[in-house]
């Protein structure tokens, strides 16, 4: 019979009071609506709502959707876009009993559809009349109430207060299989985070104001919205505020934003923005802060935080102020359990040896739902619990003790990757690669494109073309699964035991899919603007050579790399250019032509002359 040595303290104890018993969230949110009916507890694009009309449009909503049949337990869809509609619509499915799954309106049809069927949703909430969800789940407009007359319209129906292993949440992340795999999340856990994050002193004592910035298709956002229960104002970042770092920083100073949460490569983006302005506490999470982004938040002396924890374990897990002489992860939340172990499950305990980190303690999900296999896989026995039964979370994540005594991260014991705050399984990336007609065999990989910027390579072979296989993911895959580019190959490289050699794999063809059609001759950029603009494209994608038809796309662009490239011809040039420019763009000579238009119709005292901005761009 196997025994477990007790973790010592370099297995990682739990840190700090244990948030028993919190507060369930709906019963805090029913305490701010009647402590404070006036104060702002949404302000977004579309709109602002005090803490009374919150209450009653949540109220509203939720008799409708008890009305339509939703009871305790069931899931309801919210397919909305970053509007006041959107907390509305989250609250509201609590209030009526329900756990909501994120739909997000950005993602493709058929992804939506998949989802929407895997949960077996009994409503959806969207502003769209025909979301793709199945046939016969109601449709509810955020704005609904319940039809005059029916019993739910009464407003006097006793309030939902929910056990704390009653479902919050499904959101689903990447799945290894080649389909997105739903996460179900109960309220006890939800409400554990907010208290462990209050005991910590993330989450002051007194109300915020807390930026909205993570789509509600991702758990980070359940960290930042939920503080609305706890009295905060929300302030929700629609797309094209958040697209922007110009319009983003002005946002955070209007309305006074005390609470930011955001990946490192997006705070590379704002920080220039919020240059002279008070920079609210940053909550960094999503991937690895980089040594460089750590030392400048440390020595420069941001109010910053560094969160690590896995959609499994409810967010955020382990924390640490981002002080101290290099990225680290910290020490775990109030209430987690958290171990280092090696393979066979015993506590490691030398500085510098490596183990997997596993979790334990009251914010564990309950799972994947559908999937028991795939949970017991994930969510194992733990030996070090504190009651039989107890389970910790196998994270696949790798770490370390510094000599320090710190605990930093090392990597992955699989092919799970974080790129720009997404989780992502290459495998399902493969697998949607390998089931388009003419692709006969499919790898993926992650390369460096440019310092700090890592994106996915595509590796197939068959009869196909890059372009049209690219076009044919977007079509099915959100776009952070969609490779930057694609390779045909002869033959994937092998490892001796038949398996692919992904560490074989050649230099992904960065601009393959743009210049496939062999023999085509294209014109070389003139000199001038359209060379600078040329030029900010080759460097930010990271490719030889660009030439006016190829589109940014096809090049490799990502949302980050769009904003890099707009900040940059904003500096060099001074233009007023907004993201659109680039997206609207069909290729490089048209988004030329936009930013030539926007150069002029800028006052010219503000414009560059050309000599000066070709020494900008040296």
């Amino acid at each position: 019979m196997t025994t477990f040595a007790e973790p010592s303290i370099s297995a990682i104890p739990a840190a700090g009071p244990t948030p028993a018993h919190a507060a369930d969230l709906l019963t805090r949110l029913r305490a701010a609506f009647a402590a404070h009916p006036g104060r702002p507890a949404v302000h977004a694009a579309d709109g602002s709502l005090d803490f009374a009309a919150l209450d009653r449009r949540t109220a509203a909503l939720a008799a409708a959707l008890r009305a339509s049949g939703v009871r305790r337990g069931d899931r309801v869809g919210i397919h909305l876009a970053r509007t006041a509609d959107l907390p509305v619509a989250l609250l509201a499915t609590w209030r009526a009993g329900a756990a909501y799954v994120p739909l997000d309106p950005a993602y493709p049809a058929e992804r939506i559809a998949f989802m929407a069927a895997d949960a077996r949703l009994t409503a959806v909430v969207s502003t769209d009349a025909a979301p793709p969800v199945p046939d016969g789940v109601p449709v509810l407009r955020p704005d609904a109430d319940a039809p005059a007359g029916h019993p739910e319209s009464d407003s006097e129906t006793a309030e939902f207060t929910p056990h704390p292993l009653d479902s919050a949440y499904v959101i689903y992340t990447s799945g290894s299989t080649g389909r997105p795999k739903g996460v179900e999340v109960p309220h006890g856990a939800v409400a554990g985070l907010a208290a462990a994050l209050e005991l910590s002193g993330a989450y002051r004592p007194e109300p915020g104001v807390v930026a909205w910035n993570a789509s509600v298709s991702f758990d980070a956002s359940v960290q930042q919205w939920i503080r609305i229960c706890r009295g905060d104002t929300l302030v929700v970042i629609d797309d094209t505020r958040r697209a922007e770092p110009t319009r983003l920083a002005r946002l955070l100073t209007e309305h006074g934003v005390t609470d930011l949460d955001l990946t490192p490569s997006h705070w590379q983006l704002l920080r220039e923005a919020l240059a002279g302005a008070r920079v609210p506490r940053l909550f960094m999470g999503g991937e690895p802060v980089p040594e460089r982004t750590w030392r400048e938040l440390a020595d420069g002396g941001y109010d910053a935080l560094n969160l690590y924890g896995p959609t499994e374990c409810t967010v955020d897990a382990i924390t640490t102020q981002i002080t101290g002489p290099g990225p680290h992860l910290g020490e775990p939340l109030p209430g987690v359990r958290a171990y280092l172990l090696d393979d066979r499950l015993a506590p490691v305990t030398d500085a510098g040896a490596v183990g997997e980190l596993y979790l334990a303690g009251p914010g564990l999900a309950h799972g994947y739902p559908g999937h028991p296999g795939l949970t017991a896989g994930r969510f194992v026995v733990d030996p070090f619990g504190p009651e039989p039964g107890a389970r910790m979370y196998r994270t696949g994540d790798q770490a370390r003790r510094s000599a320090d005594g710190l605990l930093e991260y090392v990597g992955r014991v699989d092919r799970q990757v974080k790129l720009r705050g997404f989780r992502i399984e290459l495998g399902e990336v493969e697998h949607a690669l390998s089931t388009v007609a003419g692709v006969a065999a499919a790898a993926v990989t992650v390369y460096e494109a440019a310092p700090g910027d890592h994106r996915m390579a595509g590796y197939v072979t068959g009869a196909v073309r890059p372009a049209a296989l690219l076009a044919e993911l977007r079509r099915t895959l959100p776009a952070h699964l969609v490779p930057s580019t694609v390779t045909v190959l002869d033959v994937l490289p092998l490892t001796p035991n038949g398996k692919v050699d992904h560490r074989a794999l050649p230099a992904p063809v960065a601009d393959a899919a743009a210049h496939e059609a062999a023999g085509e001759v294209r014109p070389v950029a003139e000199a001038g603007l359209d060379q600078q603009i040329a030029e900010v494209w080759r460097t930010v994608l990271g490719v030889p050579s660009v030439e006016p038809t190829d589109d940014f796309l096809s090049l490799g662009g990502h949302s980050l790399a769009a904003l890099r490239i707009v900040h940059l011809l904003r500096r060099k040039l001074n233009v007023e250019l907004q993201l659109r420019h680039l997206l609207d763009a069909a290729d490089l000579a048209e988004f030329t032509a936009a930013v030539r238009r926007a150069a002029e119709a800028a006052p010219a005292a503000a414009r560059p002359s050309l000599t000066a901005r070709r020494e900008a761009v040296r």
